[in-house]
């Protein structure tokens, strides 16, 4: 395996400890916080390290099916992460603001279920991140 599918398997790990564990705010918040961070950060790690115009345009992977699966699978996570973010700043200015109980209550169930679509979302980019990986680069 390469350093980048057990980085991201690592934090896959971490992030079930976090949802695991959501009433620690401080620690849930962190460590979600820090995990889309590492999310966004990887593609920028992956392109400065890897010789993707070999792969993608001169051994032709640009059109293999995978590779595109991998690339909308990763948007989707993107879009799950902006909507997951926008849901939990509801509830953290919710909670401040205090907002009645029932409205409160259906944000939690959307953040949750959210929450169960990214974790879907991130294993299947990491399955396909590892099937998708370069032999040349395995340890």
């Amino acid at each position: 395996m390469t350093i980048p599918i057990i980085a991201a398997l690592l934090t896959y790990v971490l992030m079930l400890a976090a949802m695991y564990w959501h009433r620690f705010r401080r620690f849930h918040m962190t460590v979600m916080m820090s995990i889309i961070a590492f999310d966004v950060a990887m593609p920028f790690y992956l392109v400065a390290t890897r010789d993707w115009k070999t792969r993608l345009l001169i051994e032709g992977d640009i059109l293999s099916f995978g590779v595109w699966m991998h690339f909308g699978l990763i948007i989707t996570l993107y879009v799950l992460y902006v909507i997951q973010v926008q849901t939990g700043l509801k509830m953290w200015r919710s909670s401040r603001k205090g907002l009645d109980a029932e409205e409160l209550a259906t944000t939690h169930r959307e953040h949750r279920a959210q929450g169960m679509g990214i974790l879907l979302a991130r294993a299947l980019v990491i399955a396909t991140g590892a099937i998708l990986a370069d032999p040349a680069d395995m340890l």
